[in-house]
């Protein structure tokens, strides 16, 4: 990101002013600070679902701006709490992230995303109908597609917002572990809320009224920033 300002109406106060953010290929950076600070908007503007004002996006050095919508979103992968799903079969719903795909790879990413757990004990297995936006699954399931989806697309950037919900732990730990195969040696930007992802980054960028205020990795930001510090020990106390 250079120099990016953004805000969603003209008019509107700037939600983002003037960010500059470098994501280091392969690697996981974090985006931590309160809700509403701007992390979201930072990871929407990536596969261009918005336009900024202001400023210029690049991967490898070439401006989002200069490639074809398609050709971006090709090479990325978002995983977040509101996974779209359809009125279809579960093996439908995985392949929609790649139409192609064989019945091979779409078993293959079900048991590496932890979904062959659920699958096997539904009636139909993957040929379930899982009703209109998968109201038959519960939030842990859904994810758990969201994440086979983005296995099977082998895309080269994951996006991930990382919103904590309501998983029981067990659930949570299943996730977690899929996330961890899905990201492996993958350009992997998430908005952290675990303190398992925040300690495991590569970079970390504190983001607080839609400017950076800090970053680095954990051990100098609990040093240097105030708002980061504050934010960790609440983490722990949860």
């Amino acid at each position: 990101f250079k120099n990016v300002n953004f805000a969603y109406e003209m008019d509107e106060d700037i939600t983002l002013k003037s960010i500059s953010l470098n994501f280091k290929g392969g690697k996981m950076t974090s985006l931590v600070g309160h809700s509403g600070s701007g992390k979201s908007t930072i990871l929407n503007l990536i596969p261009r679902f918005y336009n900024v004002q202001d400023g210029d996006i690049l991967i490898d050095n070439q401006s989002i701006y200069k490639s074809t919508i398609d050709s971006i979103r090709k090479e990325i992968s978002m995983v977040s709490q509101e996974t779209t799903l359809f009125d279809d079969t579960i093996k439908n719903n995985i392949k929609y992230a790649k139409d192609l795909a064989t019945d091979e790879e779409v078993y293959d990413v079900a048991k590496l995303s932890y979904c062959d757990e659920f699958i096997n004990n539904l009636p139909n297995k993957f040929d379930t109908l899982i009703g209109e936006n998968g109201v038959r699954l519960s939030g842990g399931e859904k994810q758990r597609i969201s994440i086979a989806r983005a296995m099977l697309k082998k895309s080269s950037i994951i996006l991930l917002d990382e919103a904590t919900s309501s998983l029981d732990s067990e659930t949570e730990s299943k996730i977690q572990a899929a996330l961890k195969i899905l990201t492996k040696n993958k350009t992997t930007i998430v908005i952290a809320h675990r303190l398992s992802t925040i300690l495991n980054s590569d970079n970390i960028f504190v983001i607080d009224s839609g400017k950076v205020i800090a970053n680095g990795k954990h051990e100098q930001l609990i040093n240097e920033s105030d708002l980061y510090k504050n934010f960790y020990e609440k983490q722990i106390q949860k």
